[in-house]
């Protein structure tokens, strides 16, 4: 379910349209430069819409629209092989931009919180990234950056169950996390992502996944509840992935 005025209370909507709000290290609206970005949000602005968690965008074969995710986070799935593979994507990236190459391409992309996105059509897009070399290498070296930062994070299949969820879930801080200026130095919480997402994003069993959480809480490092993760030491938990790299 969408609705077209994003939710004040939850979204700082006035400095991430107006290019104030820093963006995650590596992400589209992080490589692209700020007269660019006002650009997007002249054209396109006024179309920006809040889903509901557990809502599913509309990246389906008839849909023509790409999206950059302005606040909340997304798990996209796909099913090779009748096998699983869930990618999480949070604020600053870009959603669908297969459909800039295959018009009828398609992704399964569930909201995973309130989630506030960009809607920018397809064909607009690609003529202005014909146009403008700046947006297009910003797109093209966010979907790099993205690419090596799966291959760490889902792809080390030899690093140890702990190390993998560490890092995963350093990353879902990093990218759709939340800081409470009120709340305690340090912490920043994951809303949507249950451990089930975790373990099929990681193709780890839940069990597994579980176990790693239980550890890192008696680290001191998250507090775990339903649908809800708090990281209590960002830094010391950036350390231990660091330390097991």
């Amino acid at each position: 379910m969408a609705s077209p005025s994003p939710d004040t209370q939850v979204f700082n909507t006035i400095e991430v349209l107006r290019g104030r709000q820093p963006m995650p290290r590596g992400s589209f609206l992080d490589h692209l430069p700020a007269a660019k970005w006002a650009l997007f949000v002249a054209i396109w602005g006024s179309d920006a819409r809040t889903y509901l968690k557990g809502a599913e965008l509309p990246l389906r074969p008839k849909d023509t629209h790409m999206y950059v995710v302005l606040g909340g986070c997304v798990v996209q799935e796909r099913f090779p092989f009748n096998t699983k593979i869930a990618r999480f994507r949070g604020v600053g990236q870009v959603l669908g931009e297969a459909k800039l190459i295959e018009p009828r391409s398609s992704v399964r992309t569930v909201c995973l919180t309130t989630t506030w996105v960009l809607p920018c059509d397809t064909r607009r897009v690609n003529l202005l990234l014909t146009q403008d070399h700046e947006a297009k290498r910003a797109l093209l070296r966010s979907l790099e950056d993205r690419n090596r930062s799966d291959e760490r994070i889902y792809a080390t299949t030899s690093r140890s169950p702990l190390a993998r969820v560490s890092a995963l879930l350093h990353h879902l801080a990093m990218v759709a996390g939340t800081r409470d200026p009120a709340g305690p130095t340090g912490h920043t919480t994951i809303d949507g992502p249950r451990q089930r997402d975790l373990a099929e994003a990681l193709l780890l069993g839940r069990s597994t996944v579980e176990n790693a959480v239980a550890t890192l809480r008696r680290k001191r490092l998250i507090d775990s509840r339903y649908r809800r993760l708090v990281v209590t030491d960002l830094p010391a938990l950036k350390a231990l992935v660091t330390s097991q790299s």
